[in-house]
Protein backbone atom coordinates (compact mmCIF):
# COMPACT_ATOMS: atom_id res chain seq x y z
CA UNK A 1 0.00 0.00 0.00
CA UNK A 2 0.99 3.17 -0.90
CA UNK A 3 2.28 5.44 2.01
CA UNK A 4 0.29 8.87 3.21
CA UNK A 5 1.56 11.33 1.87
CA UNK A 6 3.37 14.11 4.04
CA UNK A 7 1.88 17.63 4.72
CA UNK A 8 4.45 19.05 2.21
CA UNK A 9 2.98 17.06 -0.07
CA UNK A 10 -0.86 17.31 0.74
CA UNK A 11 0.05 21.20 0.24
CA UNK A 12 1.53 20.33 -3.40
CA UNK A 13 -1.30 18.55 -4.29
CA UNK A 14 -3.68 21.07 -3.25
CA UNK A 15 -2.23 23.84 -5.07
CA UNK A 16 -0.33 22.28 -8.01
CA UNK A 17 -1.82 21.37 -11.70
CA UNK A 18 -0.55 19.51 -14.36
CA UNK A 19 -0.17 22.63 -16.53
CA UNK A 20 1.98 24.19 -13.83
CA UNK A 21 4.09 21.18 -14.35
CA UNK A 22 4.30 21.60 -18.49
CA UNK A 23 4.77 25.16 -18.04
CA UNK A 24 8.13 24.35 -15.65
CA UNK A 25 9.25 21.84 -18.57
CA UNK A 26 8.27 24.60 -21.49
CA UNK A 27 10.17 27.34 -19.60
CA UNK A 28 13.45 25.03 -19.22
CA UNK A 29 13.53 23.65 -22.73
CA UNK A 30 12.59 27.28 -23.89
CA UNK A 31 14.96 29.30 -21.75
CA UNK A 32 12.43 32.12 -21.48
CA UNK A 33 9.22 33.39 -21.29
CA UNK A 34 8.67 34.15 -24.94
CA UNK A 35 9.41 30.32 -25.83
CA UNK A 36 7.03 29.04 -23.52
CA UNK A 37 4.37 31.39 -24.01
CA UNK A 38 4.45 30.39 -27.78
CA UNK A 39 4.83 26.75 -26.96
CA UNK A 40 1.75 27.04 -24.34
CA UNK A 41 -0.35 29.62 -26.54
CA UNK A 42 -0.27 32.15 -23.49
CA UNK A 43 0.95 35.59 -22.78
CA UNK A 44 3.75 36.19 -21.19
CA UNK A 45 2.15 38.17 -18.21
CA UNK A 46 -0.11 35.20 -17.93
CA UNK A 47 3.21 33.01 -17.65
CA UNK A 48 5.22 35.06 -15.18
CA UNK A 49 2.03 34.99 -13.45
CA UNK A 50 1.56 31.18 -13.35
CA UNK A 51 5.39 30.62 -12.89
CA UNK A 52 5.16 33.14 -9.52
CA UNK A 53 2.09 30.87 -8.19
CA UNK A 54 4.38 27.78 -8.95
CA UNK A 55 7.14 29.32 -6.92
CA UNK A 56 5.12 30.43 -4.10
CA UNK A 57 3.41 26.63 -3.89
CA UNK A 58 7.55 25.62 -3.46
CA UNK A 59 8.51 28.35 -1.57
CA UNK A 60 11.72 29.21 -3.24
CA UNK A 61 12.76 30.17 -6.98
CA UNK A 62 12.92 27.86 -9.51
CA UNK A 63 14.71 29.89 -11.98
CA UNK A 64 17.11 33.29 -11.92
CA UNK A 65 16.21 35.95 -14.76
CA UNK A 66 18.66 37.85 -16.61
CA UNK A 67 19.00 39.72 -19.98
CA UNK A 68 19.67 36.40 -21.39
CA UNK A 69 16.66 34.60 -20.10
CA UNK A 70 15.56 32.14 -17.44
CA UNK A 71 17.70 29.14 -16.00
CA UNK A 72 16.94 26.75 -13.10
CA UNK A 73 18.11 27.11 -10.14
CA UNK A 74 19.60 23.82 -8.47
CA UNK A 75 15.97 23.01 -6.37
CA UNK A 76 14.46 24.29 -9.65
CA UNK A 77 16.73 21.69 -11.88
CA UNK A 78 15.15 19.13 -9.11
CA UNK A 79 11.77 20.37 -9.63
CA UNK A 80 11.62 20.38 -13.43
CA UNK A 81 13.20 16.55 -13.61
CA UNK A 82 10.25 15.82 -11.15
CA UNK A 83 7.50 17.20 -13.42
CA UNK A 84 8.94 15.73 -16.56
CA UNK A 85 8.82 12.38 -14.83
CA UNK A 86 5.16 12.91 -13.92
CA UNK A 87 4.03 13.91 -17.19
CA UNK A 88 6.14 10.85 -18.23
CA UNK A 89 3.86 8.76 -16.11
CA UNK A 90 0.54 10.30 -17.16
CA UNK A 91 1.71 9.88 -20.79
CA UNK A 92 2.08 6.45 -19.77
CA UNK A 93 -1.38 6.18 -17.23
CA UNK A 94 -3.01 7.01 -20.56
CA UNK A 95 -1.24 4.39 -22.74
CA UNK A 96 -2.42 1.83 -20.41
CA UNK A 97 -5.70 2.55 -19.69
CA UNK A 98 -6.55 3.58 -23.45
CA UNK A 99 -5.83 0.09 -24.83
CA UNK A 100 -8.20 -2.42 -25.77
CA UNK A 101 -8.02 -4.80 -24.17
CA UNK A 102 -6.15 -2.81 -20.74
CA UNK A 103 -2.75 -3.94 -20.36
CA UNK A 104 0.27 -3.46 -18.43
CA UNK A 105 2.70 -1.51 -20.26
CA UNK A 106 6.47 -1.75 -19.10
CA UNK A 107 9.24 -0.59 -20.50
CA UNK A 108 12.75 -1.63 -20.33
CA UNK A 109 16.03 -0.39 -21.54
CA UNK A 110 19.23 -2.70 -22.51
CA UNK A 111 22.04 -2.47 -24.72
CA UNK A 112 21.89 -4.18 -27.59
CA UNK A 113 23.92 -7.44 -26.57
CA UNK A 114 21.85 -7.97 -23.08
CA UNK A 115 18.46 -7.45 -25.09
CA UNK A 116 19.83 -10.03 -28.04
CA UNK A 117 20.83 -12.59 -26.07
CA UNK A 118 19.11 -12.21 -22.77
CA UNK A 119 15.69 -10.92 -22.85
CA UNK A 120 14.07 -13.14 -25.15
CA UNK A 121 13.35 -15.51 -22.36
CA UNK A 122 12.88 -13.22 -19.96
CA UNK A 123 10.13 -11.51 -22.19
CA UNK A 124 8.33 -14.90 -23.16
CA UNK A 125 7.45 -15.23 -19.34
CA UNK A 126 6.51 -11.46 -19.00
CA UNK A 127 4.15 -12.15 -22.08
CA UNK A 128 2.68 -15.29 -21.40
CA UNK A 129 -0.51 -16.77 -22.99
CA UNK A 130 -2.48 -14.13 -21.89
CA UNK A 131 -0.97 -10.93 -23.74
CA UNK A 132 -2.01 -8.65 -20.37
CA UNK A 133 1.52 -6.95 -20.36
CA UNK A 134 2.95 -5.33 -23.43
CA UNK A 135 6.57 -4.63 -23.31
CA UNK A 136 8.62 -1.43 -25.07
CA UNK A 137 12.45 -1.77 -25.27
CA UNK A 138 14.63 0.52 -25.99
CA UNK A 139 17.81 -0.65 -27.00
CA UNK A 140 20.24 1.78 -26.56
CA UNK A 141 24.38 2.56 -25.17
CA UNK A 142 24.68 2.94 -21.73
CA UNK A 143 24.72 6.54 -21.00
CA UNK A 144 21.33 7.12 -22.89
CA UNK A 145 19.62 4.45 -21.28
CA UNK A 146 20.01 5.74 -17.74
CA UNK A 147 19.52 9.42 -18.94
CA UNK A 148 16.12 7.82 -20.14
CA UNK A 149 15.56 6.37 -17.11
CA UNK A 150 16.21 9.26 -14.99
CA UNK A 151 13.51 11.49 -17.28
CA UNK A 152 10.77 9.11 -16.50
CA UNK A 153 10.79 7.24 -20.05
CA UNK A 154 11.94 3.85 -18.81
CA UNK A 155 10.42 1.77 -15.73
CA UNK A 156 13.95 -0.49 -15.63
CA UNK A 157 17.32 -1.12 -16.88
CA UNK A 158 18.76 -4.77 -17.37
CA UNK A 159 21.94 -3.82 -18.51
CA UNK A 160 25.83 -3.64 -17.82
CA UNK A 161 26.98 -1.11 -16.02
CA UNK A 162 30.35 0.67 -14.49
CA UNK A 163 31.11 0.11 -10.90
CA UNK A 164 31.39 3.39 -10.35
CA UNK A 165 28.70 5.06 -12.08
CA UNK A 166 27.12 7.83 -9.41
CA UNK A 167 23.82 9.01 -8.53
CA UNK A 168 22.53 11.57 -10.57
CA UNK A 169 21.22 14.64 -9.33
CA UNK A 170 19.63 14.11 -6.03
CA UNK A 171 17.71 10.50 -8.06
CA UNK A 172 19.66 7.32 -6.41
CA UNK A 173 19.44 4.73 -8.54
CA UNK A 174 19.01 0.50 -7.20
CA UNK A 175 21.07 -1.70 -8.39
CA UNK A 176 20.48 -5.47 -8.23
CA UNK A 177 23.62 -7.68 -10.17
CA UNK A 178 21.94 -10.54 -12.06
CA UNK A 179 24.98 -11.96 -13.63
CA UNK A 180 28.57 -11.55 -15.33
CA UNK A 181 28.74 -11.16 -19.11
CA UNK A 182 31.65 -12.55 -20.49
CA UNK A 183 33.25 -11.58 -23.64
CA UNK A 184 35.51 -13.12 -26.36
CA UNK A 185 37.60 -11.91 -29.39
CA UNK A 186 37.22 -13.16 -32.24
CA UNK A 187 39.24 -13.16 -35.77
CA UNK A 188 37.76 -14.06 -39.34
CA UNK A 189 37.59 -17.26 -40.62
CA UNK A 190 41.29 -18.81 -41.86
CA UNK A 191 43.04 -15.59 -39.46
CA UNK A 192 46.19 -16.84 -38.22
CA UNK A 193 45.45 -15.61 -34.81
CA UNK A 194 41.91 -17.52 -34.47
CA UNK A 195 44.94 -21.20 -34.49
CA UNK A 196 46.92 -19.61 -31.93
CA UNK A 197 47.68 -21.27 -28.91
CA UNK A 198 47.66 -17.92 -26.75
CA UNK A 199 47.60 -14.64 -27.71
CA UNK A 200 48.83 -11.64 -25.66
CA UNK A 201 47.41 -8.01 -26.12
CA UNK A 202 50.78 -6.43 -27.49
CA UNK A 203 50.02 -8.80 -30.27
CA UNK A 204 46.19 -8.01 -30.40
CA UNK A 205 47.33 -3.87 -30.84
CA UNK A 206 48.90 -4.33 -34.27
CA UNK A 207 45.63 -5.62 -35.52
CA UNK A 208 42.72 -4.40 -37.23
CA UNK A 209 39.70 -3.83 -34.98
CA UNK A 210 35.97 -3.25 -35.07
CA UNK A 211 34.38 -1.76 -31.78
CA UNK A 212 31.81 0.35 -30.98
CA UNK A 213 31.63 4.21 -30.24
CA UNK A 214 33.90 5.49 -27.62
CA UNK A 215 31.01 6.25 -25.75
CA UNK A 216 29.70 2.89 -24.96
CA UNK A 217 30.65 0.39 -21.84
CA UNK A 218 32.22 -2.17 -24.41
CA UNK A 219 34.51 0.27 -25.76
CA UNK A 220 35.57 1.41 -22.25
CA UNK A 221 36.22 -2.04 -21.51
CA UNK A 222 38.76 -2.72 -24.17
CA UNK A 223 40.24 0.59 -24.10
CA UNK A 224 40.68 -0.26 -20.07
CA UNK A 225 42.16 -3.70 -21.48
CA UNK A 226 44.75 -2.53 -23.37
CA UNK A 227 45.86 0.56 -20.78
CA UNK A 228 46.42 -2.16 -18.25
CA UNK A 229 48.86 -4.17 -20.50
CA UNK A 230 50.24 -0.45 -20.95
CA UNK A 231 49.07 -0.13 -24.43
CA UNK A 232 47.16 2.92 -26.13
CA UNK A 233 44.13 0.86 -27.64
CA UNK A 234 44.18 0.93 -31.62
CA UNK A 235 42.12 2.57 -33.33
CA UNK A 236 39.61 0.77 -35.38
CA UNK A 237 38.61 0.70 -38.68
CA UNK A 238 35.10 0.59 -38.44
CA UNK A 239 32.85 1.94 -35.43
CA UNK A 240 29.73 0.02 -34.90
CA UNK A 241 26.94 -0.57 -31.91
CA UNK A 242 25.86 -4.08 -32.36
CA UNK A 243 27.47 -6.88 -31.58
CA UNK A 244 25.74 -9.03 -34.58
CA UNK A 245 26.92 -6.41 -36.10
CA UNK A 246 30.15 -6.68 -34.94
CA UNK A 247 30.31 -10.41 -35.92
CA UNK A 248 29.11 -10.20 -39.27
CA UNK A 249 32.21 -7.79 -39.91
CA UNK A 250 34.37 -9.75 -38.42
CA UNK A 251 33.02 -13.00 -40.34
CA UNK A 252 33.51 -10.49 -43.99
CA UNK A 253 37.32 -10.62 -42.73
CA UNK A 254 37.75 -6.85 -42.25
CA UNK A 255 38.78 -7.02 -38.50
CA UNK A 256 39.11 -8.61 -35.33
CA UNK A 257 36.63 -7.11 -32.36
CA UNK A 258 34.99 -7.94 -28.88
CA UNK A 259 31.84 -9.39 -28.41
CA UNK A 260 29.41 -10.36 -25.83
CA UNK A 261 30.09 -14.78 -25.55
CA UNK A 262 26.03 -14.86 -25.40
CA UNK A 263 25.86 -13.03 -28.83
CA UNK A 264 28.24 -15.22 -30.15
CA UNK A 265 25.99 -18.34 -29.05
CA UNK A 266 22.80 -16.84 -29.74
CA UNK A 267 23.76 -15.52 -33.65
CA UNK A 268 25.85 -18.19 -34.12
CA UNK A 269 30.06 -18.16 -35.34
CA UNK A 270 29.18 -17.60 -38.79
CA UNK A 271 32.68 -18.99 -39.66
CA UNK A 272 34.40 -16.47 -36.66
CA UNK A 273 37.27 -17.49 -34.72
CA UNK A 274 37.65 -17.36 -31.02
CA UNK A 275 41.07 -15.78 -29.58
CA UNK A 276 42.72 -17.50 -26.74
CA UNK A 277 43.61 -13.63 -25.15
CA UNK A 278 45.88 -13.85 -22.20
CA UNK A 279 45.45 -12.42 -19.63
CA UNK A 280 41.15 -12.83 -20.70
CA UNK A 281 38.91 -9.85 -21.18
CA UNK A 282 37.29 -9.28 -17.92
CA UNK A 283 33.56 -10.38 -17.29
CA UNK A 284 31.51 -7.26 -16.96
CA UNK A 285 28.33 -7.36 -14.22
CA UNK A 286 24.58 -6.86 -15.77
CA UNK A 287 21.99 -5.53 -13.09
CA UNK A 288 18.62 -4.65 -12.83
CA UNK A 289 18.51 -1.12 -12.28
CA UNK A 290 15.51 1.20 -11.14
CA UNK A 291 14.90 4.29 -9.52
CA UNK A 292 14.57 4.11 -5.91
CA UNK A 293 11.76 5.90 -4.15
CA UNK A 294 9.38 5.15 -6.96
CA UNK A 295 6.18 2.91 -5.99
CA UNK A 296 5.71 1.66 -9.23
CA UNK A 297 4.25 -1.88 -9.75
CA UNK A 298 5.37 -3.07 -12.64
CA UNK A 299 8.58 -3.21 -11.34
CA UNK A 300 7.40 -6.52 -9.61
CA UNK A 301 6.39 -8.03 -12.88
CA UNK A 302 10.03 -7.38 -14.38
CA UNK A 303 11.07 -9.06 -11.33
CA UNK A 304 9.41 -12.03 -11.14
CA UNK A 305 10.17 -12.79 -14.65
CA UNK A 306 14.09 -12.12 -14.05
CA UNK A 307 13.42 -14.93 -11.33
CA UNK A 308 13.71 -12.21 -8.68
CA UNK A 309 11.01 -11.44 -5.27
CA UNK A 310 8.70 -9.61 -6.41
CA UNK A 311 9.51 -6.76 -4.28
CA UNK A 312 13.01 -5.37 -3.12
Amino acid sequence: MPSEPSCEARRLIARLRFRHLQLLVELQRGGSLRAAAAVLNLTQPALSKALGEVEASFGFALFTRSARGLATTPRGEIVVRGAAMLLQELAHLGAEASAEPAVTLLRIGAPPFVAQGYLPEVFARLVGEQARVRVQLMEERVPLLVQALLQGRLDALVTSYPTEMPEAAGQPLHYERLFDADFTVIAPPGHPLGRARRVDWPRLCRERWIMPAPTSMVRRMMDEVFRSAGLMAPVPVIESTSPVTNLRLVAAGLGLSAVPASTLDSAGASGVMRVRVHPPIPAGPVALIHRTGTDNPRLGLLREALGLPATV
